[in-house]
């Protein structure tokens, strides 16, 4: 019963929200190699993209929810998806041809297109902080719970309750959806394997009659579909906070290089390594240790290795060791 127990604390503090976590950072850390390996350059303006769709999204159910619009128990968030994905697509799509197609036409050094995209980070910062204002906001309605830890208890008789949110439930489920339509979009279209043959070689594939305007174009759609169903996924699941995505970009850029920088599929199992390892060398062990060693040994301390405070120090130190050891990453990326 004891190791019973055990699983159940260890499902719910550390293993089902290091899938949702891992789910969001997968989306995220697409979006951010698909720009890598396709338009060469990495877009440090990913995280404020994905505040600025998520922010539509709460600007549309916040007017959806004043209106009586409900489709409990889920949130109504997920009707306001379509308004974030249009707006943040427009936004990338004028970015692009405000700035960033000036610097590919001068066949500018991949540095100048960062830097770039800096300056396109703090713009997108400032505009959601002075749309949406820079403290906490919840958006989140619907029914909160698929398992209650008090109904576990008592189906089970167990004195520890499982519970699994809404929202991470919708998070894995969309996630697997979005991948899979991602892969085959990649893979069977048309439009996919052009996007695929400009990245692998772009003078060949403009020797082919590839358009390579219509795949940034497609690339930059793609981009914002992903970065506002990450954002409002994450916004769901924890609470959107503008500085919160700024601080999600050191961990999604973890998650892209340590699974193969240019490669949707490292990108996924880059995002599940990052999400597992904060998750587990953040959590206090003791609960779980307590239930499984002997009375005699139970522990005092938390038998936990870092504070929650140092979360982003865990990303860091493995894009650290990634890019000394292994730089390109677990399915041979592109070296960084």
């Amino acid at each position: 019963m004891d190791f019973l127990n055990a699983i159940v604390a260890f499902s719910n503090f550390v293993l089902i929200p290091g899938v949702a976590f891992g789910s969001q950072l997968a989306l995220g850390s697409l979006g951010i190699t698909l720009i890598f390996g396709i338009l060469r350059f990495s877009n440090f303006a990913h995280g404020d993209s994905m505040a600025f769709g998520a922010m539509v999204v709460i600007l549309t159910t916040w007017w959806l929810q004043s209106m009586g619009v409900s489709i409990h128990p889920l949130p109504t968030a997920l009707l306001a998806l379509p308004a974030g994905i249009i707006a943040s697509a427009a936004v990338m799509l004028g970015t692009d041809r405000l700035v960033y197609k000036f610097y590919r036409q001068q066949k500018a050094a991949p540095i100048i297109l960062v830097m770039s995209s800096l300056g396109v980070m703090f713009i997108m910062n400032g505009i959601v902080r002075f749309i949406i204002g820079p403290n906490e906001q919840r958006f989140a309605d619907g029914a909160r719970f698929i398992v209650k830890a008090r109904e576990f208890k008592t189906a089970t008789g167990l004195s520890e309750g499982l519970s699994i949110k809404v929202s991470q439930g919708i998070t894995v489920i969309t996630a697997i959806v979005v991948v899979a339509l991602l892969f085959w979009f990649l893979n069977r279209t048309r439009t996919g394997k052009s996007m695929r043959a400009f990245s692998d070689n772009e003078d060949l594939a403009l020797l082919s009659g590839i358009n390579p305007e219509r795949v940034v174009m497609i690339v930059w759609v793609i981009v914002a579909i992903l970065t506002t169903i990450a954002g409002t996924l994450y916004g769901l699941d924890k609470s959107f906070k503008p500085f919160t995505y700024f601080q999600l970009l050191l961990p999604m850029f973890a998650a892209a290089i340590v699974g193969g920088l240019g490669n949707p599929l490292g990108a996924i199992a880059g995002g599940f390594v990052i999400a597992f390892s904060e998750i587990t060398v953040t959590y206090a062990f003791k609960k779980v240790a307590t239930y499984v060693l002997p009375d005699s040994m139970a522990p005092d301390t938390l038998v936990q290795l870092l504070s929650t405070d140092y979360k982003i120090a865990v990303s860091f130190s493995i894009l650290i060791l990634v890019l000394l050891f292994r730089p390109t990453g677990i399915f041979r990326g592109q070296v960084v």
